[in-house]
């Protein structure tokens, strides 16, 4: 039985507690702020750039850098990744298969949300949690050739990308045999590539490796130029993203796919797919048209947005989404905490529980209390986009020459504005 204030959804695979949507009022107040903030910023408050990459942060005692670092550590951590990878294919294969099979709630729970909230916290942790990674060691850690650069992390976003239609857009995302298939490929994917590539591969090319990496550099947790484990700015830290090809394309998946599940769980959006598809196969093909509409919007908009001001050369205006693209990263984790909080927190107990075999009850507290979500979920958007409009201000004061460095930074803001409206407009509708 559903607890008081929760609902029963189909999306994500997972049934239990949904996010309920947020009333006017948040939305409106929200919006309200977002905006406000924005323009104080852009036109008042910031003359000149404050953050630096190349900043030194506080230098933790060299004994955490030591043991973080040794091999023991890092060998445990990965035959830890690797036996709970071998646990949850076994209750794949050989638990029950049906809702209390764990499987669903790790693979869109634990290991998509909840990689963002330790990424966020300790850093790119599927680095050394990562069971291809560990298997390539063990086996002798050797490549046939090197990574080609001109990749960049397009293999990366084709794997995001696989796994947000598996979620989003497949005929039955909750299927255990579509996840066992998906994770399967994943493996042999990764593997291969591992072994072909080397470990750089897994850098560039592994979809959870990656998205891990683009939200770490939101920790306040960064490595110093010297190696030493050190705590800053996250602003300082946030333009250190390593600009390659592919990564619009990553974070423009990662933002339009969250929207477009709240878009998709709309009624008028089920209506839609209802009376207009015949069949399973074509209410497929329209989800999967759907996401990747929202997937290109992101990167349309964005990339004509940092492209769109004067002053520059030919080669410096190409360069300017991919030098820009960081600042998309606060406004993606601010709407995945917004979209998938009580996800994370109350299907995320249920996984572990499942795993555990234990018979526990799990806490709906922010079903229960639809008001304290919202203001949850509204501050999590809100905050997303004025990070992200602050990160953004920062690197254009760095990047475009003093004539336009107003005037050419305000179609990007005017876009972030557009993408806070519309997740506070999804969220309230959904």
């Amino acid at each position: 039985m559903n607890p008081p204030g929760s609902v029963t959804v189909l999306a994500h695979g997972l049934g239990g507690s949904a996010d309920l949507p947020i009333p006017l009022t948040y939305a409106l107040i929200g919006a309200a702020w977002a905006l406000t903030f924005t323009f104080a910023v852009v036109a008042l408050a910031w003359k000149r750039p404050r953050f630096d990459p190349g900043k030194p942060g506080r230098e933790l005692p060299r004994w955490v850098t030591a043991s973080v670092d040794a091999p023991v550590t890092r060998w445990a951590v990965g035959i830890v990744g690797l036996v709970l990878a071998v646990w949850v294919g076994v209750a794949a294969f050989l638990g029950p298969q049906n809702a209390d099979n764990p499987l669903p709630g790790v693979f869109y729970v634990l290991m998509w949300v909840g990689l963002v909230a330790l990424s966020l916290v300790l850093g790119p942790v599927w680095r050394v949690l990562s069971p291809v990674r560990t298997v390539h060691r063990m086996l002798g850690g050797k490549s046939l050739r090197s990574y080609p650069e001109a990749l960049g992390y397009w293999p990366a976003a084709l794997g995001l990308f696989a796994f947000v239609w598996l979620e989003l857009a497949s005929p039955d995302p909750g299927s255990l045999a579509a996840i066992r298939i998906w994770l399967l490929i994943y493996l042999v994917v990764t593997l291969v590539g591992a072994f072909v590539c080397g470990a750089r591969w897994c850098a560039r090319a592994d979809p959870f490796e990656v998205y891990g990496i683009v939200v770490s550099r939101l920790s306040a947790l960064r490595r110093n130029d010297d190696g030493r484990i050190a705590i800053g700015n996250p602003f300082d830290h946030l333009p250190s993203l390593p600009v390659r090809p592919g990564i619009v394309a990553v974070l423009s998946i990662l933002l339009g796919s969250t929207a477009f599940d709240s878009f998709s769980a709309r009624p008028q959006w089920r209506t839609f797919i209802s009376d207009t598809a015949g069949s399973a196969t074509m209410a497929t093909l329209i989800n999967t048209a759907g996401l990747l509409v929202f997937a290109c919007v992101v990167a349309g908009t964005f990339w004509l947005a940092a492209r769109a001001t004067g002053g520059v050369d030919r080669e410096q205006r190409r360069a300017l989404p991919g030098q820009m693209a960081h600042s998309l990263i606060p406004i993606v984790v601010g709407y995945v905490f917004a979209h998938y909080l009580t996800y994370l927190i109350e299907r995320g107990q249920q996984t572990v529980y499942l795993l555990l075999g234990m018979d526990a009850d799990v806490n709906y507290f922010l079903s229960l209390h639809p008001s304290i979500l919202a203001t949850l979920k509204v501050g999590f958007v809100v905050a997303g986009h004025i990070a992200g409009v602050v990160a953004a201000h920062d690197r254009a004061l760095r990047l475009l020459p003093k004539a336009h460095q107003l005037t050419g930074q305000l179609a990007m803001m005017l876009v972030m504005v557009g993408y806070t409206f519309t997740g506070l407009y999804l969220l309230f509708g959904g």
